[in-house]
């Protein structure tokens, strides 16, 4: 169905991106495409579909075939009734207001009769889990569900290959289960070709048939996704694992790992922990805070302290709250209730006062770069924060990013760009950090860098706030976690124990040793070091 021969392409002469790349998927297939930021996995996507080389310039060589079709003959609106694609951000690939509007625009451009029409948009409400979302405007949906229309409005179109440019990066473990069990459904019951690029692997590597890694050098490396992982510099939990206890196949599923574990009585000591105490001091206290957006409520009475030096992690579904209560908690969205930070209410202050207060990073961090080198935004960030010149500079070398102070912001990588607004925003020295979804479209390494950044703020005494989706970062970066769901606080505790006592929301190493009280493949070697010699 999908086939490379011989494909090298690059968008500057002399630097390929892909370097004489062939691989075959056969129809009814789901290849999982894997490879850490930079190294072509959106390139590689996007020659399927024909953006690239059409839309995005540079030279293709060799021969990219869907269906039988030759790219380089047929540009992506020709392309459109057998691929569908969805990129990494959906609110960018929107042409409707409504959801419902959304999912029908793809079918009225290729003829769909409107009785057929009608029917294949209920069902892809339903088979997405978003009738009733289907009369709301998709500029206010959180970006979990615009990610949710975004492939319901491709999947309507009714094409025989979907490619998936990171489906779950805005999804909760729930939802995110929920896209996956409806994509791999249509590629059992009706054929689909899939084609899934993902950096959370832990997600979606047990439902994949094949895997293709990009190691950056040009190659593609196509096979059984326990043998690719393997030897991939990509490395979900359960491929740590398989290295740590000298496995030759990772297994591609807890159940997998939870058995080879019980065979072979690996039994790794319990970290030493010691008590937690609730926070005695608070660089922000919240008190019965409520947000609203018109009729709906999202923060209902919520109360929330931020101890200096620690770190505590929002967690919830989709749509929970976590997005507006962090910016209320900075005081950029209007709200009821008390808010104090080191004392004053943000609400009250300019933004530049109240930026020194207490710092947000938004979901879609880079909308904060405008200016054309990464040394005019330092430079302006140092200016607005009335900070010493190269205070920013100094801040992102903390953060263990060297940045070429010439580099344009948008040429950046993901992980690139997130530091950089961080500098940006630390500049001004605030008390309070606040990150909304940081690791969306970092690979592994890139969020261990954000989780080490974290931990040295945390040290020079910063209390921070970080929402995510990501259980797996969330085990590693949280002191504490809070669990938001319709806006009300649910849960609050110390990290682990929040994780470990849900299973929508623990981390595969948890699930693999349970009831042994480790939840991370660090903890797992460290364990396992400590026996000195486990007995099998």
């Amino acid at each position: 169905m999908i086939d490379f021969d011989d494909v090298t392409f690059a968008y500057q002469p002399g630097r390929p991106i892909l370097d004489s790349v062939s691989l075959h998927i056969p129809e009814g297939e789901l290849c999982l495409l894997a490879g850490r930021t930079g190294a072509g996995k959106s390139t590689l996507l996007g020659a399927v579909n024909g953006l690239v080389p059409h839309f995005t310039g540079g030279t293709l060589a060799g021969r990219v075939a869907v269906d039988g079709r030759d790219t380089r003959g047929h540009r992506p609106e020709e392309l459109a009734d057998v691929v569908g694609y969805v990129g990494q951000d959906p609110l960018r690939g929107f042409v409707t207001d409504t959801v419902e509007d959304e999912i029908a625009y793809g079918m009225e451009q290729l003829g769909v009769a409107p009785l057929a029409m009608r029917k294949r948009v209920e069902e892809t409400l339903d088979l997405m889990g978003i009738a009733e979302l289907r009369r709301r405007p998709l500029a206010e949906l959180s970006g979990g569900q615009q990610q949710r229309v975004a492939i319901a409005a491709v999947l309507a179109a009714g094409p025989k290959v979907l490619v998936l440019d990171e489906p779950t990066s805005s999804l909760d473990p729930t939802a995110a289960q929920d896209v996956l069990s409806a994509i791999s459904m249509l590629v059992h019951d009706v054929g689909l070709t899939v084609l899934l690029a993902e950096h959370r692997l832990e997600r979606v590597m047990h439902a994949a048939d094949s895997m293709v890694w990009l190691p950056g050098d040009g190659r593609a490396v196509h096979g059984p996704p326990a043998r690719v992982l393997a030897a991939a510099d990509v490395v979900p939990p359960l491929a740590a694992l398989a290295r740590i206890v000298g496995w030759d196949e990772v297994p591609l599923s807890v159940r997998q790992a939870r058995r080879r574990v019980k065979a072979e009585r690996i039994e790794p000591r319990e970290p030493f922990l010691p008590p937690v105490r609730g926070p005695e001091l608070a660089a922000l206290d919240a008190a019965e805070l409520t947000v609203r957006h018109g009729r709906v409520t999202a923060v209902d009475a919520a109360d929330l302290r931020l101890a200096p030096g620690t770190a505590t992690v929002v967690m919830g579904r989709n749509g929970a709250g976590k997005s507006s209560l962090l910016w209320a908690l900075a005081g950029a969205l209007p709200s009821s209730g008390r808010l104090a930070v080191d004392g004053a209410d943000p609400r009250q202050l300019g933004p530049d006062e109240a930026r020194r207060l207490a710092a947000l990073v938004p979901q879609n961090a880079p909308d904060l770069l405008y200016l054309p080198t990464v040394a005019d935004e330092l430079a302006q960030a140092d200016k607005e924060s009335r900070a010493a010149p190269g205070t920013a500079r100094r801040i992102l070398n903390s953060l263990g990013f060297e940045l070429n102070p010439d580099a344009d912001p948008a040429d950046l990588s993901e992980g690139q760009k997130l530091a950089l607004v961080l500098a940006v925003q630390l500049a001004a020295r605030p008390s309070v950090v606040l990150l909304d979804e940081p690791t969306r479209g970092l690979d592994y390494r890139a969020k261990a860098h954000l989780a080490e950044a974290l931990a040295e703020l945390k040290r020079s005494g910063a209390a921070l706030a970080v929402s995510t989706h990501d259980v797996e970062f969330a085990a590693v970066a949280a002191d504490r976690i809070v669990l938001l769901a319709d806006g009300q606080v649910i849960a609050d505790g110390p990290g682990r124990e929040v994780v470990s006592s849900s299973p929508a929301w623990s981390p595969q190493m948890a699930k693999v040793f349970a009831p042994i009280d480790v939840i991370t493949p660090a903890e797992v070697a460290a364990g396992l070091r400590d026996l000195d010699g486990l007995e099998r």
